[in-house]
């Protein structure tokens, strides 16, 4: 059976997913989204299996989610992800995320490049295979962009990388970056104000053991600029927009 172009996914959102105002977390909206690329790449001959026979894998470029509104628990969740376009070196991939009345409360881009497994380097993609799912599908949200750097602040806090922050290719998990950015925000933040846009960019790899600085810089009076830096080089920038 031919597999759709369009990848559809279920979620709920179980209590232990939710942060301290019973709302869903921007690392775990990213959470869903990974885990319905990896198993709509997989059902298509593009997933981890694949690309791992081949030496290679996947890494997370660029994200940017935007959200209208936090679901609380028990609600029902519908991701669908498709295929917006594949180049050389770069494919890109949409999201849309539905609530259980059928309303869009969320909108993600993503981009998506593989690297050799032993050189750590980009490898060409199979684009005419990528494109056969190719999907003109409206994701109306702005594509991920170039990220203002906030490494020439001061840093505001420190971490080193370790066991629990590595994921299945042995580097800092996309995720971990993207909690440990928004630990730079205070309680209060939180409870006056919720995020509606999170973007963030993969610039090279969190290793084990590297000691890592973490820096904020607003930029208006609702939007920061964050980076995470490796002997004073970035290797990852975030932007966030706050309501």
């Amino acid at each position: 059976m031919e597999k759709s172009k369009i990848g559809e996914f279920h979620f709920v959102t179980e209590s232990y997913l939710l942060d301290f105002q019973g709302k869903i977390t921007i690392p775990m909206i990213g959470t869903y989204l990974l885990h319905a690329a990896s198993i709509h790449a997989a059902e298509r001959g593009f997933g981890y299996n694949e690309m791992n026979n081949d030496h290679r894998a996947w890494v997370l470029s660029r994200l940017a989610i935007e959200i209208t509104r936090y679901p609380g628990m028990w609600e029902n969740i519908t991701l669908y992800t498709w295929i917006e376009d594949a180049a050389w070196l770069v494919t890109n991939r949409c999201f849309e995320l539905v609530d259980s009345k059928g309303e869009t409360f969320g909108y993600a881009r993503s981009m998506w490049a593989a690297i050799d497994l032993n050189t750590r380097r980009p490898t060409p993609l199979d684009v005419e295979g990528l494109n056969v799912y190719k999907c003109d599908r409206s994701c109306p949200i702005e594509k991920p962009g170039k990220i203002g750097p906030a490494e020439k602040s001061p840093a505001l806090d420190t971490f080193t990388v370790k066991y629990s922050d590595l994921d299945v290719n042995g580097h800092l998990n996309s995720i971990k970056y993207m909690e440990h950015l928004l630990d730079m925000f205070d309680i209060d933040q939180f409870t006056r104000k919720e995020i509606t846009r999170f973007e963030i960019s993969y610039i090279s790899e969190g290793k084990y053991g590297m000691d890592l600085a973490l820096h904020k810089e607003q930029v208006l009076a609702d939007q920061y600029n964050m980076a995470i830096c490796h002997n004073d080089k970035a290797i990852c920038r975030a932007a966030v927009n706050w309501r």
